[in-house]
């Protein structure tokens, strides 16, 4: 007959293998979430009905190639840029004052009014954006469009 310490054993080992067993899905997913995280970002210039030119960091492998389908014409499904503008300036798009947030950027082909603004009307009533113009600082020019990946960094 097992004694007191063969239980405690026993009980140790359920344990530790009821922590492995439950932390594996967790550790599945932060692997997959490092490794979409290890590939490289890549950036997108867009234009508008006012011609200019403003650009997009891409992060999400899927959304990365549905750009480049669109710049090579592969797809002309979802061909316009929406997602959550940022209020300070980046790096890699200088010349303007906000920018999309990498991870909520998506592509669209219909989409509701009060979202549409074009790049140097957001420039201009940035102070606005988020009340009344552009809410929750969503951004989805109509007449946005993608012209060419830039080169990696």
């Amino acid at each position: 007959m097992p004694g007191p310490v063969h239980k405690i054993g026993v009980s140790l080992a359920a344990a530790a293998l009821a922590i492995l067993t439950a932390a594996s899905p967790a550790t599945a997913e932060t692997a997959a979430s490092a490794a979409r995280q290890a590939e490289p970002a890549a950036y997108f210039v867009m234009t508008d009905v006012t011609d200019e030119q403003f650009v997009i960091q891409l992060t999400d492998p899927d959304k990365i190639q549905h750009a480049r389908d669109l710049l090579s014409g592969a797809t002309l499904d979802r061909p316009h840029v929406i997602g959550r503008i940022a209020k300070w300036p980046v790096p890699y798009n200088p010349r303007w004052s906000y920018h999309y947030q990498p991870e909520t950027v998506n592509f669209f082909d219909n989409a509701i009014e009060v979202c549409d603004a074009t790049i140097p009307y957001v420039e201009d009533h940035l102070d606005e954006a988020g009340g009344a113009f552009l809410p929750g600082l969503v951004w989805c020019p109509w007449s946005s469009r993608l012209v060419r990946e830039l080169p990696a960094r």
